[in-house]
């Protein structure tokens, strides 16, 4: 059970015999209404795992697939291409500050592919303006996913990408909580 365990926010609901739900909690939208299932998802992402030492070769194959503004040939030949990355960083949203490293980032986010940073850790924050790693991955391109998951931050984005979302609003709704996803 600690698999859907959120270490950012309070138990939603215990379970054990019976399951005991926290409602004041509970994410509504007021009125209740019926389950409306979404099947436009889009999957064209990767996690790029930072660890000490990292070479620039792993990098570059995660991110060597074609970009956004070459998925409109991609499209008419069949073919897709890398939409987004998440990229799970160290702490508050650190990252290496190798030459190499933060000019794939921004050779990628200039091809159209959408990064968004997010914590390695089980609980804390992206703070991306609060170290100067951060703040290179800002000027890089790199979206800040603030508290979101890396299972939360794959999920909006294969869903934004899905429904078409220009990848500008798609950078701008990754910082906005769409259904309780991020506490900013």
């Amino acid at each position: 059970f600690n698999a859907f365990r959120s270490f950012n926010y309070p138990v939603l609901a215990s379970a054990g015999i019976h399951i005991k739900y926290n409602n004041v909690q509970i994410h509504t939208h007021g009125t209740p209404h019926e389950l409306e299932p979404h099947y436009l998802l889009d999957t064209n992402i990767a996690i790029l795992k930072l660890f000490p030492g990292i070479q620039e070769n792993v990098v570059a194959a995660i991110l060597a697939t074609k970009g956004l503004k070459e998925n409109v040939v991609a499209t008419m030949l069949g073919t897709k291409g890398l939409k987004a990355v998440v990229l799970e960083t160290y702490g508050s949203g650190n990252a290496p500050r190798k030459e190499w490293f933060l000019r794939r980032l921004h050779d990628a986010c200039e091809q159209g592919i959408i990064i968004v940073n997010v914590t390695q850790c089980s609980a804390g924050t992206v703070e991306m303006e609060r170290y100067e790693t951060g703040y290179q991955l800002m000027q890089a391109g790199v979206v800040c996913g603030y508290d979101s998951t890396t299972e939360s931050a794959v999920t909006k984005l294969m869903f934004l990408l899905g429904h078409d979302y220009p990848p500008a609003e798609i950078r701008e709704l990754m910082g906005r909580p769409l259904a309780g996803e991020i506490t900013v």
